[in-house]
């Protein structure tokens, strides 16, 4: 009954948009639609999206669960970071992009008490709610924004948001480079191709069909960021790869990925509103858009090299057998700790600084 209440009015929304479009709505039209339409959209509904219950199981009715559900020392090792942030730019605020159930935003503001505001922006009203109560013991340090001020201070942080910011689908078809785009087969949501002038960042070798991705607004995001933040820095994190590995041959279906229930297909069309869609960052189209709009390039380097570096181990003597099993997930290569990458950048037209984040393992060689 749930799916039937939510789902209906929003193909409708959705329907509807692709008639006004002229009969073909592009790929990122339609994934910002199914996320973030007001009340439907998968980010602005009321179903729970992401948790573990206590113990450490995943959490009833959640989709999947991010770092700082699964243990607070990534957020505490985060803290580390920040701080060290604070004493090189001297700012004393935190700016949280897509806070979530506000984990990470509580492990980060029980840490670092010198914090004189805590700013969320995220668009889900059914997560603000969820996070205010979370973070009702911050009392007046927290804030919540739903549009950007002209200028800002303080350390950025966004932990899974590039990810879910819409792409546009790139096919090439017979040789030919296509836009894949939505349109209406029989009352469903089918896939529909358009010639287009658009080319991937990297020359992907090879005459074969290929199904890839480029994020215009993931890189307007960071460019906004550029123009708005007058000192500080911006630590983001989130999974992908450099451009050369992005667009490799063998990488041929895209990235694009759904979550439900905690498990994963590639069928977008389907089960829109009620599961979550996502794609890999192309970490090198991210630098170039800070670096192109001032931004300096602090660090680039995987989840796990980055939270060994900001003393993730420390006193783990004590820890329990289910604690250091979070924390291994967090690390491992063949977890998150190498899927998962962290690139940070400076404000612009500050004295450079060297996070600790980055200390050993950099790569940003490799962008």
């Amino acid at each position: 009954m749930t799916i039937t209440i939510l789902t209906t009015p929003l193909q409708t929304h959705i329907h509807e948009a692709i008639r006004q479009a002229g009969g073909w709505l592009g790929f990122d039209t339609f994934m910002s639609m199914a996320l973030y339409t007001p009340g439907l959209g998968y980010y602005a509904n009321d179903l729970r999206k992401f948790g573990l219950m206590p113990g450490g199981t995943l959490g009833a009715g959640s989709d999947f669960v991010t770092a700082p559900e699964m243990s607070p020392r990534f957020g505490q090792a985060l803290a580390r970071q920040i701080n060290q942030a604070f004493n090189a730019t001297g700012v004393t605020q935190v700016w949280e992009f897509g806070a979530g159930s506000g984990a990470l935003a509580e492990q980060i503001l029980q840490a670092l008490p010198q914090i004189t505001c805590y700013t969320i922006v995220d668009v889900s009203g059914s997560l603000r709610a969820r996070q205010q109560q979370r973070l009702d013991m911050f009392d007046r340090r927290v804030h919540w924004a739903t549009a950007l001020p002209d200028a800002m201070r303080g350390v950025v942080i966004g932990n899974e948001v590039l990810d879910a910011m819409p792409v546009k689908l790139l096919a090439r078809v017979n040789h030919v480079w296509h836009e894949r785009g939505v349109v209406l087969h029989e009352g469903a949501f089918a896939y529909a191709d358009q010639p287009t002038d658009l080319r991937p960042p990297f020359e992907v070798v090879g005459t074969y069909d290929y199904l890839t991705e480029i994020h215009p607004e993931a890189e307007g995001f960071i460019r906004t960021l550029a123009d708005k933040l007058q000192a500080g820095a911006i630590f983001m994190v989130d999974y992908g790869f450099p451009e050369h590995e992005y667009y490799h041959p063998q990488r041929s279906m895209g990235t694009v990925l759904c979550h439900r229930a905690h498990q994963v297909d590639a069928d977008a069309l389907v089960d829109v509103g009620i599961k979550d869609i996502t794609a890999h960052v192309n970490f090198t189209g991210i630098a170039v858009a800070g670096q192109d709009a001032g931004l300096p390039v602090l660090g680039y380097t995987g989840q796990g090299r980055f939270l060994l570096n900001c003393a993730l181990m420390n006193d783990m003597q004590d820890a329990s057998i289910a604690d250091r099993a979070m924390v291994q997930k967090l690390v491992n290569e063949h977890e998150m700790g190498e899927l998962f990458k962290v690139i940070a950048f400076g404000a612009k037209n500050t004295a450079a600084w060297e996070p600790m984040g980055f200390a050993a393992g950099d790569r940003t060689h490799t962008l």
